[in-house]
């Protein structure tokens, strides 16, 4: 019974001292690659990096890890539009089948959610004023939540000189084209007592904003309108994890 014991004893502080150094070289594991995903991205400060499951060893023993998840504040997006970058706040990727080569350096497949503000979306909106109608100007002032996936368009509109009291709101549908997001009226708005044409009102309310050069070559996938601003998903396979 003796022998017993000590063989539990044994096992136990075998099992613990397994455990430590799982952990500890898990955590290695996630400073490096968040080091390489922030020299790689040119990023600001460092992103937060998960490697899920356990144990760990095993899984880089296997040559590949189960689940990484990568988190980035404030990610600068090109927008297709020389050096203009658009702000994407609170990236979480998460990448599954990260090959463990020595330098975690790809994903077989990854999927992303992210915000994209508002007054960021308001980049590629006409905020300039407009010609829409003899004596008709407008230019969009504002964009919110619509409420049920929907975009609210505020635009400013001045009639013969005249700047209208209240705002001209028109409710939008969002959604993703190519690369981009895309913004188009579900209906036009009468200014000034007047239906106006639709090829000149929706050079104003309609616009698409590109979010091109994502980390890793992920692409965008869906969007809808929030609260705070657009919500977009993105997807990719075979992504680069760092390089």
């Amino acid at each position: 019974m003796r022998a017993l014991r000590i063989l539990l004893i044994f096992v136990v502080i075998l099992g613990g001292l397994f455990v430590i150094a799982d952990r500890v070289a898990v955590n290695f594991a996630e400073d490096e690659v968040a080091d390489k995903v922030r020299s790689t991205e040119n990023l600001a400060s460092t992103p937060d990096v998960s490697i899920n499951g356990f144990p760990f060893l095993t899984q880089v023993a296997g040559g590949e890890l189960d689940d990484v998840e990568v988190g980035i504040d404030g990610y600068e997006a090109s927008t297709g539009n020389g050096d203009e970058k658009i702000r994407i706040a609170d990236l979480r990727a998460d990448m599954k089948g990260v090959e463990f080569s020595g330098d975690y350096s790809s994903a077989t497949a990854a999927t992303a959610t992210a915000t994209v503000a508002y007054d960021e979306l308001m980049k590629a909106a006409k905020s300039e004023p407009t010609d829409i109608a003899p004596g008709i100007t407008a230019k969009v002032i504002g964009l919110s939540d619509g409420g049920n996936g929907k975009i609210k368009v505020s635009l400013q509109a001045t009639v013969l000189g005249v700047e209208l009291p209240k705002p001209v709101e028109v409710l939008s549908s969002v959604k993703v084209k190519d690369d981009d997001v895309e913004v188009v009226a579900d209906g036009l708005p009468e200014i000034g007592g007047k239906q106006l044409a639709e090829s000149r009102i929706r050079a104003i309310t309609d616009f698409q904003q590109t979010i091109d050069e994502l980390p890793g070559g992920i692409r965008l996938d869906k969007v809808e309108a929030a609260k705070d601003g657009v919500e977009i998903t993105v997807k990719g396979s075979d992504v680069k994890l760092a390089g």
